[in-house]
């Protein structure tokens, strides 16, 4: 999970947005990134293991849903009013698979499978909730960017933040394949 990183995207997808409907966006995110990953704390090998998937493809699907959203980035498309008013951003793409990706869920998996008894199982707890604590005041103040760069470096910043998604898209698309040759040609 990256706060600090985060803030480009959560800034192209609602900075046309007003402050408080932003600042509901940066609460409805950090609350499901915060389900999503307490949820794979507790379960989530269980979750794994019964649905048969495989690291890969999460990493596969997550990549290509943030694709689709990077592109509507590139192409002006996240600014269209009719394009997100059936789709809340601060679920998909902030809450999941951005802040809640596919390698949260699975470092939360090892993090909890390599604890030590309730002492490391808390130190994960702690983390996890540190985590959202950190990545909600960052988007929740990132409106001070928002009054500093104006509509036109919105803009940019939305083009920027497309092609740097859509990077992170290709690198899990990519690592999924990569996944699945490693696991085909071991065995």
């Amino acid at each position: 999970m990256d706060p600090p990183g985060v803030v480009p995207i959560f800034l192209a997808l609602t900075g046309a947005m007003d402050a408080p409907v932003r600042n509901k966006a940066a609460i409805q995110a950090t609350l499901l990134s915060l389900g999503v990953i307490a949820l794979f704390a507790v379960a989530g090998q269980q979750i794994i293991d019964y649905l048969g998937i495989k690291l890969p493809a999460l990493q596969g699907a997550g990549g290509l849903l943030l694709l689709l959203v990077a592109l509507e980035l590139l192409t002006g498309k996240a600014d269209d009013p009719d394009s997100t008013a059936t789709s809340n951003v601060a679920l998909v793409p902030l809450g999941t698979p951005l802040l809640a990706g596919p390698g949260a869920i699975v470092a939360v998996i090892l993090f909890v499978k390599r604890a030590d008894g309730w002492d490391g199982y808390a130190g994960v707890a702690a983390a996890i909730i540190g985590v959202h604590l950190v990545i909600y005041v960052v988007m929740r103040f990132s409106s001070v960017i928002v009054r500093l760069i104006k509509r036109g470096g919105i803009e940019v910043l939305t083009r920027i933040s497309g092609l740097l998604l859509a990077a992170i898209a290709v690198q899990l698309i990519a690592e999924a394949v990569a996944g699945y040759v490693r696991e085909f040609v071991g065995s």
